[in-house]
């Protein structure tokens, strides 16, 4: 995104504008069809959204959600099942994903066992 649309979101209440803002839309709705019990990494998140190569843009939409959406965003993880959120929140993502019956190995989980791979991405 240029300076000007970053000027332009800080004027919007902090919110991108233009093609970023339509690009998070397309990441948030595919985070919204991630099933129970399944998960899918920022990089699958943004290939399915149609974005290559934008794992770090997918976790700038989920920083950025509004909370109204109510997005699954734990299901959301990192390269290889790693839990990214640090502290408190990365906790909460672990006891919501065990809730759901997630399988972990450590601090990962098993991505082999419960990875989101849709027929079809969009």
């Amino acid at each position: 995104m240029n300076r000007e649309a970053l000027a332009v979101g800080a004027l919007l209440g902090g919110r991108p504008v233009g093609s970023a803002w339509i690009r998070y839309q397309e990441i948030w709705s595919v985070v919204a069809r991630i099933p129970t019990g399944q998960v899918a990494t920022y990089g699958d998140v943004a290939r399915m959204a149609g974005i290559a190569g934008g794992a770090r843009q997918a976790g700038r939409a989920m920083r950025l959600c509004p909370p109204e959406l109510a997005l699954p965003w734990h299901r959301v993880l990192a390269a290889g099942g790693r839990i990214a959120l640090p502290g408190e929140r990365g906790r909460e993502q672990r006891s919501r994903l065990e809730r759901e019956n997630v399988p972990f190995a450590g601090a990962r989980v098993r991505l082999e066992q419960c990875r989101w791979e849709p027929e079809y991405a969009q």
